[in-house]
């Protein structure tokens, strides 16, 4: 009989978290000619990183202990009413979305669509997202979501810059801007050299001539401003106009596209999503046509296929930073895709006339309130609303105490007015509350049949908006239920299938990983609520940023950026204050191998830095003489250095520790991409072996998953002496970094916290030992892969030992030169067999980039393996002549159900060929709705909206052209990483 003692827990999660169990370990092992998993990573992993002490993290802990905990951290925090407002309103997220969108793997597991055949369905919820953007915006195309309403107003000021040539550095603000949005634009704007005003708009811009102006519309205060005379002035000064506008206020008030305004920006979090902390929520931005190319983001656009049906994709496609380099308009890779997603859905469900009721019946709210707070002497400061009123107190202090007495949080303005915004969770018993807090006595009922309208007759909105049948034909629970279904059954995720992305770890997001992220005492907090209120939040946070410490190796960690771009401009600005605080502000070079992340050099520029170029040799890893002499070369002027490690083409380089040294000799820091922290957990630490920052991706290492496209969460670790400079804000007083730090890069103190409860399960669940052997695993997965393939494919790259990391890299160029077939080819073809494509032409044009992770079973492996090998004799008999590679199942791949069932089939292949070219996919079949989409096609013809359903039903006309207003036509550049 076995001891009780090695009788593990049947709820162990390391067994559920990793794929391969033991006996196939042991055999993949054994197709290595390894015996050990020590005998893979002293091979792997070079000795000089290593590390064998244990970092201090708790764990294992059961699934079951794991949300007992979690749920004592939540149970900390206390669930006021917050009726603070400044952009993070209450909500009520209908079920239906709740259960099908939000907690469902089909749609929280998937990745970007930049394979669009395989994502439909999000792309359709995408473009249903713009749609309601630009409806009610009055603009004319927008972008798929940004990280926050702040950041969101920060790349329109910088987009601003861009098209507007005129001279002058200024910005102005308008002083009725939310604070987190003004603080984030002076810590984006430092670098840049721009100046930034804030002041009232009606009467401080004389003479200022700003190249942008922000507008708050309402304004944080609740104020409804006209702002046509304004935006007139602006413009005949030859500066151009963003206002950051509230969604559900523009179902009542003129939309700014109709009073002139160049760009709207903001936040669709109250459209359904819980408030979270701050995060993750989809900011917006829409702007006219003529600025499309700098509009930066994801777009979604209308495309056809091969068979002319009508197609979505990601149009002026995003990742161009990939292609510009420092000369990217942005850095922004990502979106909140899940969010956007889950307020499209809401405003599908309820419709225009839905969305009209929500937003009247809260003004109703309001007015009855500020009609009984005046009949009862109290003065109410502001004469217009939406939402929000500032009222006049003797004592702000004493009156926010007598609303924590009944659980409501109001806004303290200053120390004699407070404010209270109203949202769709409050109901008349509130009102009721409030006079009371105020000392009034009122009648509530009779003050919402006739208290006057706080919306200024002259700004009432009369023009329609959702006109378009998608947001009037889903109102019913069955039909938005039945919609939702449809649209995830068009896409894959890791529900159906490993995801075997390079660069993009998409590794398991395990059920009870997400179960607590909807727990009321995690969702329903206010980011500014006070902190004696948020007490689990902050034990719950300060265990994370502890725990990233400890396995990185580093003294400090903040969790405030809300993406892996966010991260490294982050930590780029904590090494630039650094240097400032040195006395050495002219440090300003920042070096950049060849083969690094596009974000590196965009960051760097966003960063005030100047970028130059380090070599890389013919192994694809950092040419260490170039680096020693550009180093030398700069020495007086040297910032930093921007590495990935390990390497973006998936080894660990045996020099990196020479590197690091290189650039400290000569006065720089080290900046480590922990994009590929996946491959290190346990077995090195980048703060011991050299790097003096990194950003950590919770979205690829940490489990977040990936949403569709985000949520994304970017924290930074850092060294002792760059502590100091971590990010601060302004709204929370004893924030780490607030008095020395580099101001606020997100619009919420801790960035996304709603999502960390996602990674604290994944470290206490896997525990110091689990987390190894996760990172072992994931190493051990991508070795066997490249060794299965490569009798079929070149592996381009491999470590001194001969092996990759935990990612591989095989090389379809000869195959392209010989043969025609192309790595595009390939990635549609493994439509065919149900799997997602590799990263392609990323870091190397031509080739597939595969990360397993170590989630995926040693089968799902194989299967995958056997689908790659069969594509390779389809290259074959097109290689023989058998097959002419325009007629091939390669070229003409991916194959729709639709095609295969027509009645005319003139394809040299049978249609078996093409839709089960293995025998278990009859098992288990996925028919992807499209044939190969038409880039070029859709990259001539730009829509942004959503088309006509007649187009749905009827398809495109003879050309192949949806009968919908066309944007002219634009070159676009980006890659599917």
């Amino acid at each position: 009989m076995t001891p009780y003692r090695d009788l593990a827990p049947a709820t162990e999660f390391i067994g559920r978290h990793i794929g391969p169990r033991e006996p196939d370990i042991k055999e993949m092992l054994g197709d290595l000619g390894l015996d050990s998993m020590d005998e893979l990573i002293d091979r792997a992993v070079p000795g000089v990183i290593r590390t064998d002490d244990r970092p201090d993290v708790p764990g294992p802990m059961s699934e079951t202990e794991a949300l007992e905990r979690l749920a004592r951290i939540a149970g900390q925090n206390e669930i006021y009413t917050s009726l603070i407002g400044m952009g993070y309103y209450g909500t009520l997220l209908p079920s239906v979305i709740r259960r099908n969108l939000l907690e469902n793997p089909g749609w929280y597991t998937s990745y970007t669509p930049y394979q669009p055949e395989i994502s439909q369905g999000r792309l359709e919820a995408l473009l249903n997202f713009q749609t309601m953007v630009t409806d009610l915006t009055g603009m004319e195309i927008a972008n798929s979501s940004l990280l926050d309403e702040a950041t969101a107003a920060a790349e329109a000021m910088a987009m601003f810059k861009r098209v507007n040539r005129r001279s002058g550095n200024v910005f102005f603000v308008d002083a009725a801007t939310h604070p987190q949005t003004i603080e984030v634009i002076k810590t984006r704007a430092n670098p840049l050299g721009f100046e930034v005003r804030i002041g009232d708009p009606a009467t401080d811009l004389g003479g200022i001539n700003p190249f942008g102006v922000l507008l708050q519309y309402p304004g944080t205060h609740g104020g409804i401003n006209d702002l046509q005379n304004v935006v007139a002035g602006v413009h005949e000064s030859g500066g151009l106009v963003v206002v950051a506008a509230d969604l559900l206020a523009l179902t009542l008030v003129t939309p700014p596209g109709e009073f002139g305004a160049d760009a709207v920006v903001g936040s669709s979090q109250r459209l359904g999503v819980p408030m979270m902390y701050g995060g993750p929520h989809a900011a917006y931005m829409a702007t006219r046509e003529e600025h499309k190319r700098q509009l930066p983001g994801r777009v979604a656009g209308v495309s056809r296929d091969a068979e002319g049906r009508m197609a979505l994709r990601l149009t002026l496609q995003t990742r161009e930073q990939h292609i510009r380099r420092e000369k990217a308009t942005s850095n922004i890779c990502t979106a909140q895709v899940l969010l956007a997603v889950i307020a499209a859905m809401y405003a599908t469900y309820h419709g225009p006339d839905g969305l009209r009721v929500i937003a009247e019946r809260v003004h109703r709210l309001t007015s009855a309130l500020a009609a009984g707070l005046r009949a009862g002497g109290v003065p109410v400061r502001n004469e217009s609303w939406f939402d929000t009123i500032t009222v006049g107190v003797d004592d702000a202090g004493e009156t926010l105490a007598a609303a924590r007495e009944r659980r409501i949080n109001l806004r303290g303005v200053d120390r004699t007015t407070v404010g209270v915004s109203l949202d769709e969770t409050i109901t008349p018993a509130y009102l009721d509350a409030l006079f009371e807090i105020f000392g009034v006595a009122a009648d509530t009922a009779t003050l919402l049949d006739e208290a006057p309208s706080g919306i200024p007759g002259g700004l009432r909105r009369t023009s329609t908006f959702l006109t378009h049948p998608v947001f009037n034909s889903y109102h019913s629970e069955t039909e938005m239920m039945r919609y939702l279904r449809h649209l995830q059954g068009k896409d894959i995720a890791l529900d159906r299938s490993m995801i075997p992305l390079g660069s993009c770890t998409m590794k398991l997001n395990a059920a009870t990983e997400m179960i607590p992220v909807t727990w009321p005492g995690f969702s329903e907090l206010h980011p500014f609520a006070p902190l004696d209120q948020a007490r689990g939040y902050l034990e719950l946070i300060g265990n994370i940023e502890a725990w990233l410490a400890a396995l990185t190796g580093y003294d400090a960690v903040s969790v405030q950026p809300n993406s892996g771009a966010q991260g490294e401009f982050t930590g780029l600005l904590a090494i630039r204050a650094y240097h400032q605080s040195n006395g050495e502000g002219d440090r300003d070079i920042c070096l950049i191998p060849a083969s690094a992340h596009g974000t590196n050099p965009a960051s760097a520029s966003m960063a005030g830095l100047r970028v130059v170029v380090v070599a890389t040799d013919d192994d694809g890893n950092i040419d260490v003489d170039d680096l020693k002499a550009k180093a030398e070369k700069h020495r007086d002027r040297l910032a930093a250095i921007m590495v990935t490690y390990p390497s973006t083409h998936g080894v660990f380089e045996e020099r990196i520790v020479d590197v690091c040294t290189i650039v400290h000799d000569n006065g720089g820091q080290v900046y480590l991409d922990g994009a590929n922290l996946n491959a290190m957990l346990g077995l090195a630490e980048p703060g011991r072996f050299g790097s003096d920052v990194s950003h950590l991706n919770l979205h690829k290492t940490f489990a977040i998953p990936h949403g569709g496209g985000g949520p994304g969460v970017g924290p930074i670790a850092v060294g002792a002496h760059l502590a100091p400079f971590l990010p601060g804000h302004p709204l929370v007083e004893d924030l780490p970094g607030h008095e020395d730090g580099i101001g606020a890069v997100s619009a919420a103190p801790f960035g996304s916290a709603g999502v960390l409860p996602i990674s604290w399960a994944y470290i206490a669940m896997l525990g110091a030992d689990g987390l190894r052997k996760s990172t072992e695993v994931a190493i051990l997965s991508a070795n066997y892969v490249a060794a299965r393939l490569a009798p079929h494919y070149p592996v381009l790259y491999t470590g001194a030992g001969g092996l990759v990391a935990h990612e591989c890299i095989i090389d379809i160029r000869q195959i392209q030169h010989e043969v025609g077939v192309t790595n595009e080819d390939i990635a549609k073809r493994l439509i065919d067999y149900g799997f997602h494509a590799p990263t392609m032409s990323f870091p190397v044009a031509g080739t597939l980039m595969i990360e397993p992770t170590e989630s995926e079973s040693k089968a799902e492996l194989d299967r995958f393996c056997d689908a790659m090998i069969a594509i390779k004799a389809e290259i074959d008999a097109v290689a023989t002549g058998t097959v002419p590679l325009e007629e091939s199942v390669l070229r003409r791949s991916p194959h729709p159900a639709e095609d295969l069932v027509g009645d005319v089939w003139d394809r040299p292949y049978g249609r078996e060929a093409a839709g089960y070219p293995v025998a278990t996919l009859r098992h288990d079949k996925y028919w992807v709705p499209v044939g190969r989409i038409d880039n070029t096609w859709g990259d001539r013809h730009v829509f942004c909206s959503c088309p006509p359903m007649e187009v749905y039903e009827d398809g495109v006309d003879e050309e192949g052209i949806p009968d919908i207003p066309v944007v002219t036509a634009v070159s676009v550049s980006g890659d599917n990483g």
